[in-house]
């Protein structure tokens, strides 16, 4: 133990101090085992330590599978050097090719351990669990490098993982206080942050789990809650990283200028909403190029495509015709006006290749019948459907459950109106007053002289909204 946390230390894999992390929060101790990667010798022996413990713990696999992407090297080391079957986990499915998740020779019934470098609240393994579970595969253990004790084993344990570490951050903070490479003090200070932070897993009853917190989660804590979908995760992840919280609504009509907004707006939203079928002049072609600039600019597609018929028929409507939207899309929404039957459908076709669904909670049309009863059925529905549909469009956070997102459309810069019913709102009024997520605005930033000005405009807005919101200065 003692050299392992030394050397950990001396890679700044761990790093004490002042440091702000993704929930807001000052952490005084920042854990970064990505960089191991870059000292052969650590890694090595890390995986080793990795493959000993579950050695050591009686522990039956057939296969490995790293969780996505720190792992992965530790996982492919363990696998190469004892001649064990590896499996690797897609983040998401390709729209081409196979269309897996899972990468490698799957054999139904057989058990998989999953590896994984550090577990807080323990959702990426259970992440990795679910996509492996749905491909008939059992997963009753992990194997981590560390444990940092927020409540991490006790939330796999409720879902029948038994998780296993070679350290605690608790032990690595004694021992690197015995080498004298940390003061008591800054160990005192570490114990109680973790005391203090700490996920419980859900009571016998269903209730959600809850955290400490000192004001409203941000967007990175809410990405880690057991709770939250796996895409709702990912777009939150990628808001922090980009600090935008801007989705455009590129409501065009001819190909062309729809790239060219994703390629010039890219680099400032985080998702792109499209209206497939407005388009004069479709085809496949478009769908790979938006595709493509996604991936290269770091934003979800969202098709505006608001289902809203029986089951089989959507299923259909999503899955087929000539747009084949299930195949492109990452999110899409529907009314929940046909009862559950329209989100049933959805899911059958959306939900193995990891897509997400919003209900229409609420509408920001002057005269909307999304309202009262109407709204509360959407939630109900989203309640039960929590493994597809990851949110609501609404013009507010219409139910206190930080797992949800909330988008907002009709958002100007300047409150008022179209006269044609849509009534706007301020980001600063969606975001800071309303509580929602993302703002949507199509026509304040198409109906600029400058369109890049404006979206860069409309990000900044919304950032800082959203910083100010949960209580920390933005830093741009």
């Amino acid at each position: 133990m003692e050299s392992l946390a030394s050397e950990l230390h001396r890679v700044q894999a761990l790093r004490f101090g002042d440091f702000v992390l993704k929930s807001g929060l000052v952490s005084p101790v920042y854990v970064d085992l990505r960089v191991i990667v870059s000292h052969p010798a650590l890694l090595n022996k890390v995986a080793n330590l990795l493959f000993q413990t579950a050695k050591d713990a009686a522990v039956k696999y057939d296969s490995v599978c790293g969780v996505p992407y720190t792992a992965l090297p530790l996982a492919t080391i363990i696998c190469s050097s004892n001649q064990i079957p590896m499996l690797i986990r897609r983040k998401e499915a390709k729209d081409y090719g196979t269309k897996r998740l899972v990468e490698g020779t799957i054999i139904s019934g057989e058990t998989c351990l999953i590896i994984e470098d550090v577990v807080t609240t323990g959702s990426s393994v259970l992440e990795t669990a679910e996509v492996l579970r749905k491909e008939g595969l059992k997963v009753t253990d992990a194997i981590v490098l560390l444990d940092r004790e927020q409540g991490g084993k006790a939330m796999l344990g409720k879902h029948g993982i038994c998780l296993h570490s070679i350290c605690t951050l608790s032990k690595i903070l004694k021992s690197l206080e015995q080498q004298k490479k940390v003061a008591p003090e800054m160990v005192i200070r570490v114990e109680t942050f973790i005391q203090e932070n700490v996920i419980k897993p859900p009571e016998q009853n269903g209730t959600a789990p809850t955290k400490r917190i000192c004001k409203e989660m941000s967007f990175g804590a809410r990405a880690e809650l057991p709770g939250t979908h796996p895409l709702a995760a990912q777009l939150l992840r990628l808001m922090e990283k980009k600090q935008t919280n801007l989705c455009l609504s590129a409501d065009v009509t001819n190909s062309k200028e729809l790239l060219q907004l994703a390629a010039t707006l890219g680099h400032s939203i985080c998702v792109l909403k499209t209206h497939i079928d407005i388009l004069d002049d479709f085809t496949p072609k478009v769908i790979q190029e938006l595709r493509m600039l996604a991936d290269q600019h770091e934003f979800l597609i969202f098709e505006d495509r608001k289902f809203a018929d029986i089951g089989n028929t959507v299923k259909h409507q999503y899955e087929g015709g000539v747009f084949k939207i299930a195949s492109w899309s990452d999110i899409v929404n529907a009314h929940v006006v046909p009862g559950p039957g329209v989100v049933k459908g959805l899911k059958e076709i959306g939900h193995p290749l990891q897509r997400g669904c919003l209900l229409i909670g609420e509408m920001s049309s002057e005269g909307s019948l999304a309202v009262g009863d109407y709204t509360k059925a959407a939630v109900k529905m989203a309640e039960e459907h929590s493994d597809f549909v990851l949110g609501f469009i609404s013009g507010s956070r219409i139910v206190e459950k930080p797992e949800f997102l909330y988008l907002t459309p009709g958002v100007q810069m300047q409150a008022g109106g179209d006269g044609l019913g849509q009534k706007y709102l301020s980001p600063q009024e969606v975001i800071t007053k309303r509580g929602s997520d993302i703002i949507i605005v199509g026509r304040g930033i198409l109906s600029a002289a400058n369109r890049q000005e404006e979206a860069e405009a409309y990000r900044k807005a919304a950032w800082e909204s959203y910083m100010q919101r949960i209580g920390v200065g933005a830093s741009n």
